[in-house]
C-alpha cells in the first residue's frame, strides 16, 4: 500500500499507467494541494505544473503514435 506524500517533491517520474497526468497526484496529501490541473505529457515526455512548479518526466520518453 502506498503512503500519502506531501507536495514537496518537485521532480516526479511517472509511467504510462499514470496517464492522463494531473497534478496533484492521487497519492499526495490534499491539505496543501492546489486545484487539479491536467498536464499534457504524452508528446514531449515532460510537463511542468503551472501551480506548484513540479516537473513531471515520463519514463521511457514521449508516447509513440503507432
Amino acid at each position: 500500500m502506498s503512503q500519502l506524500k506531501e507536495n514537496t517533491q518537485r521532480h516526479i517520474e511517472v509511467e504510462a499507467k499514470d496517464l492522463p497526468l494531473h497534478c496533484p497526484m492521487p497519492d499526495m496529501l490534499k491539505w496543501n494541494a492546489h486545484p487539479r490541473v491536467f498536464l499534457p505529457i504524452e508528446n514531449s515526455g515532460e510537463a511542468l505544473c503551472p501551480y506548484c512548479g513540479t516537473r513531471y518526466v515520463l519514463k521511457g520518453g514521449p508516447v509513440g503514435h503507432h
